[in-house]
């Protein structure tokens, strides 16, 4: 997310100075830099909470930034881009032969954030034996590397992130509540664009200096109908879509106007079959549900791969499939009882039959 820039850290003399890199001014985003002003400068856990796209990892960057800790490390890590086998491996490390393949000491992310903060992206996803080793080290502040008898003391400050909703993965039994109440000390939820639609007009101006200057094209015109189209989209993959669309939108540009970057209305990019079901949309939910399922039907229902829907949709295939969980989005059986996919029951990018 380059909605934000990097927080300079030092003496800050007003709050004005401490967030003048953030972009915006809504009174959603008003709250939430007054809760990272007030939980900065404490050791507190921190558990950012948002949908993707919104600015977690920058969030959490700012409270390093202005927090004692900051000129320490800041380390940030995806628990979802790790394979389950390695991912304790790669939180707290392990010694030369704990494993076949470990040809090497490995210094995991706990003692490279030692001093310092460690921000943990996607923490929904650590799997269930992972988790009571995770809230050791948050209680006891000690680990052992993998292949070793021998406890490390660090002193870090965790901040972590999901867009997953943990208590009910606690309800469902997915998610350990001890693990969740240690992470929960001072939660933090993130507004979603289509709450902050204010701020809209200054993120387009951001993003459209950024990509510019990038690109050495010169931007001297907003039209401002496509900057109403902008704010009334709403944005179902937050700043990040907003982002990439204006990208698009400098490449594309003649003369120094900035052209729509959004498809047609109804159609959002994608080649809707007549057949479509979905039904026309009366709320935000019901329209980010017309959206999902126009999506899936012009793709075939394919959600992974280039061409796939979360591709489409400016989405992670996971997050994907928790939004069609969550807004009860399954594929249409046919009469004969065939899903109509036509290929092999191992193609893992296509969708799954919840």
């Amino acid at each position: 997310m380059a909605a934000f820039e990097r927080f300079g850290c030092g003496d800050q003399s007003s709050y004005e100075r401490r967030f003048e890199q953030v972009i915006g001014n809504s009174s959603a985003l008003e709250a939430v830099l007054e809760q990272v002003e007030r939980v900065a400068p404490t050791d507190s856990t921190v558990l950012i909470q948002g949908e993707t796209g919104t600015g977690k990892e920058l969030i959490a960057h700012a409270i390093h930034s202005i927090s004692l800790r900051c000129g320490r490390p800041f380390v940030r890590f995806n628990c979802a881009a790790i394979p389950l086998d390695l991912l304790e491996s790669e939180l707290f490390g392990h010694e030369k032969g704990a494993f076949t393949g470990a040809i090497s000491q490995k210094i995991g992310r706990f003692e490279l954030a030692d001093k310092g903060t460690l921000f943990l992206d996607e923490v929904g996803d650590i799997p269930p034996g992972l988790q009571p080793k995770l809230l050791r080290v948050l209680q006891e502040q000690e680990f052992e590397r993998l292949g070793s008898a021998r406890t490390h003391q660090v002193d870090v400050r965790l901040v972590a992130a999901t867009n997953r909703d943990l208590m009910d993965m606690v309800n469902r039994g997915e998610f350990r509540s001890d693990l969740y109440y240690r992470l929960n000390v001072f939660p933090i939820l993130l507004p979603p664009l289509r709450d902050r639609c204010e701020d809209i007009p200054a993120l387009v101006t951001h993003f459209v200096e950024v990509f510019s200057c990038r690109m050495g094209r010169q931007i001297q015109e907003v039209p401002p109908q496509t900057m109403s189209a902008l704010c009334s989209y709403p944005w179902p993959g937050n700043i990040r879509e907003l982002q990439n669309l204006i990208e698009r939108a400098v490449i594309l540009s003649n003369d120094g106007v900035l052209p729509n970057p959004l498809p047609p209305e109804g159609t959002h990019g994608i080649a809707v079959a007549p057949t479509a079901t979905a039904a026309p949309a009366t709320t935000l939910k019901d329209s980010e549900r017309t959206l999902i399922l126009r999506t899936l039907e012009g793709v075939g229902w394919v959600i992974g791969g280039p061409k796939g829907a979360a591709t489409k949709l400016g989405l992670k295939r996971t997050t994907l499939i928790h939004k069609m969980q969550k807004l009860g989005i399954s594929r249409p059986v046919l009469q004969n009882g065939s899903d109509g996919i036509g290929q092999a029951a191992h193609e893992v990018d296509r969708f799954p039959q919840f």
